[in-house]
């Protein structure tokens, strides 16, 4: 069986450019407008914003690694579980592995965008403790996943789980799995992003709301007005979401927070 081409490009993504940190590579698998999304942030080109933000990058993580955890693809989309791990030069070569989840769009022979979620708040606290989290297993054939048809039914029930702010769900993971504690008291959710592939759901999604606690510092701002980027790939069995994963902007939250005037108590 030949394999997945959309799947087939990925691995070109994954093995190619980023564990081999060659940049040309960018060149023939992204077309030059490729837009990446995350969090508020774009960066839209492949040449003029692309490529620079990733060299700055390997430049703080000089040996840089991908494990890829899970792929499910439609064949017209593609979600990647990733964790990122490597040693900072910026904070005495200390080590961190923080969880990824990237949603993928092509135009049939190279990509055009992805919107990205990345848990950079378990890399700070790493790279400030020295304790790097262990990297989960990774997947044992993700270069043969099979893509599987939309399925709308699917998709209702991931919106409507969205509309909550994504609620804590047994079986779902959140970030580096420490708290699924819900950041934001939704009042408005936008899914920004939302595809299936068989019973999986993928989707990116922008919580407006008030802050309600969780984060390390933060107990004076809670109640302060909040914005939550978070991706998310879930199962979806018998019409509810069964489990997956959830990546925040938890460090985007805290900085945005952090510049917020505390809220006056009563």
């Amino acid at each position: 069986m030949a394999p997945d081409p959309f799947v087939a490009l990925m691995r070109r993504y994954v093995v190619d450019y980023t564990n081999a940190h060659a940049l040309a590579v960018c060149d023939e698998i992204m077309e030059p407008d490729y837009v990446l999304r995350m969090g508020p942030h774009v960066l839209a080109g492949r040449d003029e914003s692309y490529k620079p933000a990733t060299r700055r990058q390997l430049e703080q993580f000089p040996g840089l690694g991908l494990t890829v955890h899970e792929i499910v693809t439609s064949g017209d989309r593609l979600a990647l579980r990733f964790s990122e791990h490597g040693a900072s030069v910026r904070h005495d070569g200390a080590v961190a592995a923080w969880a990824g989840l990237g949603l993928y769009e092509w135009n049939g022979s190279r990509l055009t965008a992805n919107r990205v979620e990345q848990d950079y708040l378990a890399r700070r606290r790493q790279l400030a403790d020295g304790v790097p989290d262990p990297v989960a297993p990774p997947a044992p054939a993700p270069w043969d996943t099979v893509a599987a048809p939309p399925d709308p039914d699917v998709e209702d029930v991931a919106r409507a789980w969205a509309g909550t702010g994504l609620s804590a769900v047994p079986g779902v993971v959140f970030d580096d799995g420490r708290d699924d504690t819900a950041l934001v008291e939704p009042d408005e959710v936008v899914v920004d992003d939302l595809f299936s592939a068989g019973r999986h759901a993928a989707l990116h999604v922008t919580v407006h709301g008030r802050y309600r606690g969780g984060l390390d510092g933060l107990d004076d701002r809670v109640g302060a007005p909040a914005v939550l980027h978070a991706n998310a790939l879930v199962e979806v069995t018998d019409g509810r979401v069964a489990g997956g994963h959830v990546v925040r902007d938890r460090l985007g939250l805290v900085r945005a927070l952090a510049a917020t005037e505390p809220v006056a108590a009563g």
